[in-house]
């Protein structure tokens, strides 16, 4: 490495091309982040809001790369930051090292199959929207009509991206042009092989520095055995706190009359008419038991719903074998419907069998939750999902290359130990422990790492606690920090005289609160609300009472209501759990957060619940392990949406009382930054009122 130059100096060059200046935190993690990919350890780095962390890492990252000659893949869990790595600081950054590097260093995107225009697809497109209308033919004209400009977009797009799509189309209409990977007959074969979007995008990642992608493509390509990702010895895990939702939703299976039904109707082109009628006719059985079972979390199966799935799993078993084995060379359209219908048979197949397994009586600890759902608008669904994934990742994902973790919010009742668990690390070592390992101190052992070779405390350790089980990934935790000064920027205001929250909407007295808030700040509020039914309550009741404009997620796309909210200052925006952390709006537009209640997970989510008696039943505890440290994550998401700059200043309220008074008030609390408490009302109005008569226009001369 010594033809480079260090990552300090290359920092420093970035930062002052970039127009920035010098921040301890950043330095700080981007000297960790460097020492953890030379030394091969698994990191795990809280960087708040302003500490530039994208910089912190992707400077280390350009510079392994480049010296390894291997590249580094980046994953985030949002579209907005997977943009601003690709659109703004990998080129910026790319062009900010080029004088000091060999040459300018490279990079790419890299996304699902399914966000790419199928050509092949395209050519289909009428065929299967019909067979899709058939499902609400109140869509048809609508349907039509993106399906059309789909066709004309075509035409123009160099990419086929959805994402450059503007305005998008809807789901079912994008389904019509796209493919998942397990539908794709492959380049070789398709007749559009050559002008395939997605193959242009996987070949663009080949030998590049960087590769980003996301949370979601990542969980695939560690359930594929990684085929779909470059080869890479190094991944950078930006907004980790997401990894374990996103992996837990890849490996989510449904069953409902739709997907039954999808699939019997593709394999009924391709073999005898008896076969496929089957499966159609297990679709309506499904659906009929579907009637008579109860939402919710189904803990035991009867034996009508059970012999419905085991009925689906054999039929579609059936046409899987009906269909055969591939008989070599096919037509392009004959290679495309059999792709096509035995992915749809597969996962009809699989997910069926994941259900009938997971009731088994050999089965002591259950390892998958199943649940009904019905929803209005929407078909009855039978879903499976793993009770965790800490298993997947420790094997897949931190077996065999270094992972750094980062995200503003690791760190859950001031510890890293609840996100570390769910994604399968075990116990941290630390850095004393790990140095007397390796001088072979008494009382250490070595445990078994991805590399095979990594000291470990033992169990005399004071500072690392018992002995690791063998195969827990090794890692270190980091706190960089912010650059804001929370106790001096922020007021941490809990409504303690208000009554707790009840479950029939927002009480008289919530929505008086919340009117005097704004009234303080005159605007300037973003209200984050447990559900879509007390947001709309809210701003019903609301826009009658007050002068400043409410906006509402719902009634335009997020992206436009953050948008139009940023350029009123006045303006509210009220929404639920999208909002509490896809929201960056600095400056004097927001200067008020409002809480409804703590986001607890509804006490019938089947697999919070599941997961939370999960832990009870080893003898933890379920409802701090779950519940409490759901309710921290997004807490801590939802009030950083006040301070974005080193010049916000503004006030979080939380209406929710027990945030002060419940005993796992403490644990909530030291989830978040420290900001100056109060459940004074009049002392948050007042700030508020400051902060008004600051941020309101100067009168003009006269």
């Amino acid at each position: 490495m010594a033809d480079l130059p260090d990552v300090p100096t290359l920092l420093d060059a970035a930062v002052t091309a970039l127009g920035g200046s010098r921040r301890e935190g950043q330095t700080a993690m981007a000297d960790a982040v460097a020492a953890a990919v030379d030394e091969r350890e698994h990191l795990v780095v809280q960087a708040g809001t302003g500490t530039g962390k994208s910089l912190a890492y992707l400077v280390p990252a350009v510079r392994h790369a480049m010296d390894r000659k291997n590249t580094v893949v980046v994953s985030t869990a949002t579209i907005a930051l997977q943009n601003q790595l690709i659109d703004r600081d990998l080129p910026r950054l790319a062009g900010a090292l080029s004088s000091l590097l060999p040459r300018e260093p490279t990079f790419a995107v890299l996304k699902g199959r399914r966000n790419y225009l199928c050509r092949n697809r395209l050519q289909t497109a009428d065929e299967d929207a019909e067979d899709a209308e058939l499902f609400d033919p109140r869509q048809l004209s609508s349907l039509g009509r993106q399906v059309a400009r789909l066709h004309e977009w075509a035409e123009e797009t160099v990419t086929g991206d959805r994402d450059e799509l503007v305005p998008g189309v809807s789901d079912l209409a994008w389904r019509q042009v796209s493919v998942g990977a397990n539908e794709c007959m492959g380049a070789r074969i398709c007749p559009f092989g050559q002008e395939c979007f997605a193959e242009f995008a996987r070949e663009a990642t080949q030998g590049v520095d960087v590769v980003v992608t996301n949370h979601a493509m990542l969980s695939i390509d560690m359930a594929q055995g990684r085929h779909i990702l470059p080869e890479h010895d190094t991944i950078m895990i930006d907004e980790a706190h997401e990894l374990v939702d996103r992996a837990t939703s890849v490996s989510t299976g449904s069953l409902s009359e739709r997907v039954v039904n999808t699939a019997a109707k593709r394999a009924a082109r391709l073999v005898e008419p008896g076969i496929s009628e089957r499966l159609t006719e297990c679709a309506d059985g499904l659906a009929l038991m579907f009637t008579e079972s109860p939402d919710g979390r189904l803990d035991h199966i009867d034996d009508a719903l059970a012999n419905a799935v085991a009925a689906t799993r054999d039929a579609a078993s059936a046409c899987v074998t009906a269909i055969g084995p591939s008989p070599g060379e096919l037509d392009p359209d004959g290679a495309s419907d059999r792709r096509l219908a035995l992915a749809a048979l597969e996962e009809v197949r699989e997910t069926a069998v994941r259900v009938l397994e997971s009731y088994e009586p050999a089965l002591r600890d259950r390892t998958e939750v199943v649940w009904l759902t019905r929803a209005p608008g929407r078909q009855p669904a039978l879903n499976v999902a793993p009770l965790a994934v800490g298993g997947l990742l420790r094997e897949k994902l931190f077996g065999d290359r270094t992972v750094v973790l980062t995200s503003a919010t690791l760190t859950l009742g001031g510890s890293f130990t609840s996100l570390a668990n769910q994604w399968g690390l075990g116990r941290e070592v630390t850095r004393e422990a790990a140095e007397r390992a390796a001088a072979g101190a008494p009382g250490t052992t070595r445990a078994q790492t991805g590399d095979g070779d990594t000291p470990a405390a033992g169990p005399d350790e004071d500072d690392d606690g018992p002995h690791r089980a063998a195969g827990e990934p090794r890692w270190r935790a980091l706190d960089v920090g912010s650059p804001f000064e929370h106790a001096r920027s922020g007021i941490l205001y809990v409504a303690t005289h208000l009554p707790p929250p009840g479950r029939d909407g927002l009480a008289p007295s919530y929505l008086d609160e919340i009117a005097e808030l704004i009234e303080a700040a005159d605007g300037r509020a973003l209200g984050l609300f447990s559900s879509m039914r007390a947001a709309q309550q809210a701003c019903d009741e609301l826009r009658d009472r007050l002068d400043q404009p409410i906006l509402c997620q719902g009634e335009d796309s997020t992206g436009q209501l953050v948008r139009r909210f940023a350029e009123d200052e006045r303006s509210c925006l009220f929404g639920t759990l999208s909002l509490w952390q896809g929201v960056d709006v600095p400056g004097p537009s927001l200067s008020l957060v409002i809480v409804d209640r703590i986001p607890f997970p509804r006490p019938d989510d089947p697999l919070a619940s599941a997961r939370q008696r999960a832990v009870a039943a080893h003898g933890g505890n379920g409802f701090l392990s779950v519940a409490a440290t759901h309710a921290a994550l997004l807490l801590a998401q939802g009030t950083g949406r006040l301070l974005r700059s080193t010049d916000d200043r503004g006030v979080i309220a939380v209406l929710d009382p027990r945030l002060a008074t419940a005993r796992y008030g403490g644990f909530l609390r030291a989830s978040l930054p420290p900001y100056w408490g109060t459940t004074d009302a009049e002392v948050a109005r007042s700030a508020l009122r400051r902060l008004s008569r600051r941020a309101a226009p100067e009168p003009a001369a006269g």
